[in-house]
């Protein structure tokens, strides 16, 4: 047997990358060319040696600095160029590579230019916005001036024989009676204030000028026929031009600091006719100027900005790989002769070579005289997980890694996941209408795969592209189970031939409620399609999925156990192969592998036993005879024994393998025999998180046996629980061809049965509304969550620690925008 076992395959596809731990002492006039060149290769993780140091301790902090300050300055040109609209596309043609002291001239130079033009643009733009709004109260005010005028000239009444006469009273009259007076404003102490303010402010402002005056104010106003710019936010604003008047000069204090607190500006407008004109050509004069300055200006902006953009994508990306470069010289160490930096990482066994090569180019490149020196070094840590995917298995390798990355070289369940997973999805989901839906979107992802890796995605979309193969096959799986259940759209055909049942005889006009008889040999491939509305399509339906859910759980289950008597194998943890393997295979199939089995002699015998009796009389009253639930010979003594060897088995579980710990550990320490401490056999134990370097410590006999207590305890009940939760493919499926059934009868059908072409026209909509957001995207999600949680708890649970942690090389390619 032993000999056989080591002729199977050590299963590399399903195993982490080997790791080895690697030194690097580098000169230092090749340092940076080396860090350059093995981020471009992207296969060696490094250590921080300098963990207990701040950033700004280490020996480049001064670099890093200078890369950050150059990547703000890019931003700001990014967000310059953003703002002014510009679609500035990167030149083709091969420009040299630019030193960081050049660039970092080049960038402040730039930012210069661009600060002092924005500045004057500014500056230029307030200028001009004011022009504008003096531009729009000279014409608005004048119809109040020229209104109020012609209105008191006009007007001839008692209160001029001596109203006006005394000066105290001019501060007491209302308004209405100083505006009517035939004398010039002026003379009359009546004065006014013209300006224009946001309409949003308008009337706070209007209250707060009532109340300040104690309201001796006239207030007239009007809406200024353009918007303006606000040079703040480069925002329109739409403003109101207003004209207040008023009498005293503590009135006219008192409006001029309300304007000035809502940021109204005030501009002065002759009462005369002839200068408000002449006024107003000049006002359109400086206009005219201004605005011939400010598009000369803004083409010279954009001609600076440009000169900038096509060059902004090669400088940022330069930017960002030097501060990489920077922050990982950060992780290595000076040596004693401050000659050479040291470092230390982690890089797949297969890629030593390439890095050797690597480090050679690298001294070669930066004329040094003194080699890079690298060799292996003995790891005491754990090494990091490294799977190496494609685009097809990266995304179910990140369904996995989300639950837990794999420990060092542990069995990898992404590589049985790629089919299980989508199959397990299809099962809750068959429906190869839906399928076909679920199809075309993943085609049209695959479609625009191109297009759409180099483009910026919402999260949402950005997660659908990512899985946009496994959608790919849970579409196709879906088609599949969906042709076993011969359900599109919950409506069944007769694809593979006619139905093996037909009417009890030839004037059978009720056949779904009177009853099918079988005339024929049975539907070859899925579910007949004469079940469908028959009396006995729901029982039916629910024995076959129930059952099938059984047998697809228990599969998935042992497939785990397998997984981990490779797992205990591969890592020489015989004590796990002995007290945990055999013992929780024989639990299991004792009790629900036997059950499995009944399920299959009981389809292919087409017996009539309850399976429920048998399973529960089995506890109860194991040596009764059988009856007609018998479905085979010897059937009673197979189940005493298989009962029997399932009590045997969980004693099995729990107390060998504590006692072998103990009885190893003693006869190591007291000098029995002598084996390399840090073996297997105990690592296996030990709580993950703690040092191999630390496996001297007492060893705790009780501790252990709770452990290994808790731990049968759970395989146990979870072996109960865990079949059960399979159940849920069946409870699923039945639900989502339930609601199927329900939309189109009870929608579509309903709606097809009148002879309105409005309520038929309602009645698809509904319907299509129902099955796109409903079943394709709810119960897509519902499937999906529920075959995550049988893959994350009862599949991987059973041989899946997921205590590792992820190899991350030193990549240019995984930096991304946001490590700038």
């Amino acid at each position: 047997m032993d000999d056989f076992l080591d002729k199977l395959p050590q299963m590399d596809l399903m195993r982490s990358e080997k790791m080895t731990l690697v030194q690097l002492i580098i000169p230092v006039e090749s340092a940076h060319r080396c860090v350059t060149y093995l981020g471009e290769l992207g296969l060696l993780q490094f250590r921080d040696l300098n963990a207990d140091k701040s950033p700004f301790q280490r020996t480049f902090a001064n670099q890093v600095k200078r890369c950050g300050e150059m990547s703000r300055k890019l931003r700001f040109f990014k967000d310059q160029i953003d703002k002014a609209g510009l679609r500035c596309s990167p030149r083709h043609e091969l420009e040299p590579d630019i030193e960081l002291g050049d660039l970092e001239r080049q960038l402040a130079d730039h930012e210069h230019e661009v600060l002092e033009m924005n500045s004057n643009s500014e500056k230029l733009r307030q200028t001009y916005n004011e022009l504008l709004e003096f531009k729009i109260v000279l014409q608005k005010a004048n119809g109040f001036l020229v209104s109020s005028s012609a209105h008191a000239t006009g007007d001839e009444t008692e209160l001029h024989e001596g109203t006006y006469s005394n000066n105290g009273f001019i501060e007491t009259s209302s308004l209405l009676e100083q505006e009517m007076r035939p004398e010039p404003l002026n003379q009359s102490g009546l004065r006014f204030i013209s300006g224009i303010i946001n309409k949003d402010k308008l009337l706070r402002f209007e209250r707060m000028l009532f109340r300040a005056t104690r309201g001796n104010m006239l207030f007239n106003q009007t809406p200024s026929d353009e918007e303006i710019m606000d040079p703040s936010t480069s925002e329109m604003v739409e403003k109101i031009v207003f004209v207040v008047f008023f009498s005293g000069e503590q009135a006219r204090t008192k409006i001029l600091k309300i304007c000035e607190a809502f940021g109204a500006n005030c501009y002065p407008v002759p009462e005369d006719t002839t200068k408000q004109r002449q006024l107003t050509r000049e006002v359109l004069s400086r206009l005219s100027d201004l605005e011939a300055t400010l598009d000369a200006g803004t083409r010279h902006r954009n001609d600076a900005l440009n000169a900038v953009g096509y060059r902004l994508t090669k400088w940022m990306t330069t930017v960002r790989r030097e501060k990489a470069v920077y922050d990982t010289l950060n992780m290595l160490n000076f040596d004693v002769t401050k000659k050479c930096l040291v470092g230390e990482g982690w890089c797949p066994t297969f890629a030593k070579t390439q890095i050797h090569e690597v480090l050679q180019r690298a001294t070669f490149d930066s004329n040094s005289q003194v080699g890079v020196i690298f060799h292996v070094m003995q790891a005491v840590e754990s090494p990091p997980t490294y799977f190496r995917t494609n685009k097809l298995t990266n995304a179910f390798q990140e369904i996995i890694d989300a639950y837990g990355v794999a420990r060092y070289q542990e069995a990898n369940p992404a590589v049985y996941s790629v089919v299980t997973y989508p199959f397990l999805f299809a099962v809750m989901f068959g429906d190869w209408g839906h399928g076909l839906c679920l199809l075309l979107g993943a085609l049209y992802l695959l479609a625009r795969e191109r297009k759409l890796s180099s483009q910026k995605l919402g999260s949402f979309m950005e997660m659908l592209f990512g899985g946009r193969y496994v959608i790919l096959l849970m579409a196709l799986f879906s088609i599949y189970c969906g042709l076993i259940y011969n359900e599109f759209f919950s409506v069944p055909f007769h694809i593979f031939g006619g139905s093996a049942y037909k009417c009890r005889d030839t004037t059978c006009s009720d056949a779904y409620t009177v009853g099918l008889v079988k005339y024929r040999d049975p539907y070859p491939f899925g579910v007949d399609p004469s079940w469908r509305g028959s009396r006995s399509e729901l029982p039916y339906l629910n024995s076959l999925k129930m059952k099938m859910s059984i047998l697809l759980g228990i599969a998935q289950m042992n497939l785990g156990l397998i997984l981990s008597f490779f797992n205990a194998r591969f890592f020489g943890s015989s004590l796990d192969i002995r007290y945990q393997f055999i013992p929780q295979m024989i639990f299991l199939n004792s009790l629900f592998g036997y059950l499995s089995l009944l399920i299959i002699i009981k389809w292919c015998t087409g017996s009539q036993a309850d399976l429920y009796h048998v399973m529960i009389y089995m506890f109860l009253s194991p040596t009764e005879e059988l009856g007609e639930n018998e479905l085979f010979w010897g059937q009673r003594p197979l189940q005493i024994l298989l009962l029997l060897m399932a009590f045997i088995a969980v004693p099995w579980m729990l107390f060998p393998k504590p006692f072998a710990l103990r009885k190893i550990h003693m006869e190591r320490f007291q000098g029995r025999t002598y084996g390399v401490l840090g073996t297997s056999e105990v690592d296996l134990d030990v709580e993950p998180g703690s040092a191999r370097g630390h496996q001297e410590e007492e060893f705790n006999f009780s501790e252990i046996f709770v452990h290994q207590l808790i731990h049968s305890i759970e395989f146990v009940l979870g072996s109960v629980s865990n079949t059960a939760s399979y159940l849920r493919l069946w409870a699923l499926s039945l639900a989502h061809s339930e609601l199927s059934t329900v939309f189109y009868e009870k929608v579509l059908l309903l709606a097809w049965g009148y002879d309105n072409i409005l309520i038929r026209l309602i009645g698809l909509v509904v319907f299509a509304f129902a099955t796109a957001f409903i079943l394709l995207m709810m119960e897509t999600l519902s499937a999906f969550l529920h075959a995550l949680r049988l893959h994350w708890v009862e599949f991987m649970g059973k041989f899946f620690h997921g205590d590792g942690y992820k190899f991350k090389p030193f990549s240019f390619a995984l930096i991304s925008d946001d490590d700038a």
